[in-house]
C-alpha cells in the first residue's frame, strides 16, 4: 500500500484486503519499522508467522472514501493511470503508464507518443489541467523540449584513430625518419647508452 497518512491507514480496527482479494485483513497493531521503511502490522486473521509470511511483498489495499481522502482536484495514482497526455495545441503526446514519486512531486511515465517514453513531472509550470477523472492530462510541451535528443541516447562519436607509432617506445615500430637508435622519453635507455 503506498500511502502518504500510514497512522490513519494502519489505525486498529481498520480493514485492507490483498490486493485482488476480498478476504479482509483487520489491523490489531502497527508501527514504523525502527531501522528502515515499511511499517509491522498484526492482523486478526493471521495467526501463525508461517500465514504472515505468505504477505510478506504483498500489496494491501483499503476502501477509501474520495470524498473525505482528497483534496479538491487531487487524484489516486491508479485514478491517472491511462490518461491521454496532450500538448497545448492539442496534440497526443501519449497515455500515462506509471507514476512514482521524487521527493515531493509525483512524476508520470508517458509512453505511446511520437516523442517516445518520457517523464512528465506533474507541476504547475508544465501540467496546465489535470483531469484524470476525464482522463485528460493537457501540458506545454515547449518546456519539455520534447523535439530534442533524448537525455539518454548513445552519443555517436567518430571512430579513435590509432597512431602508427607511439610515444612511448611501445608497439606501431619505428617513427618516420628515425633510426631507430635515439632515445625516447619513458624508454629505458638514457641518450649516453646505445652512443
Amino acid at each position: 500500500m503506498l500511502t502518504d497518512r500510514p497512522d490513519d491507514r494502519f489505525a486498529p480496527g481498520r480493514v485492507l484486503h490483498r490486493e485482488g482479494s476480498a478476504a479482509p485483513l483487520t489491523i490489531v497493531a502497527a508501527g514504523p519499522v525502527e531501522d528502515g521503511p515499511g511499517w509491522r502490522i498484526q492482523f486478526r486473521e493471521v495467526g501463525t508467522r508461517t500465514a504472515a509470511e505468505r504477505l510478506r511483498e504483498a500489496w494491501l489495499e483499503t476502501e477509501v472514501d474520495r470524498s473525505t481522502d482528497l483534496a479538491p482536484g487531487a487524484a489516486y495514482w491508479h485514478e491517472v493511470l491511462g490518461s491521454v497526455v496532450r500538448g497545448l495545441d492539442g496534440r497526443e503526446l501519449g497515455t500515462v503508464a506509471d507514476v512514482y514519486r521524487v521527493g515531493e512531486a509525483e512524476v508520470v511515465v508517458v509512453r505511446g507518443g511520437a516523442a517516445g517514453e518520457f517523464d512528465l513531472p506533474i507541476v504547475k509550470d508544465i501540467v496546465r489541467t489535470f483531469a484524470p477523472e476525464r482522463g485528460e492530462i493537457v501540458v506545454d510541451e515547449a518546456v519539455l523540449d520534447l523535439a530534442g535528443p533524448p537525455v539518454d541516447a548513445p552519443v555517436r562519436r567518430p571512430p579513435r584513430r590509432r597512431p602508427r607509432w607511439s610515444r612511448h617506445g611501445k608497439g606501431g615500430g619505428e617513427r618516420p625518419g628515425s633510426s631507430g637508435d635515439e632515445f625516447a622519453p619513458g624508454s629505458s635507455g638514457s641518450p649516453a647508452e646505445g652512443a
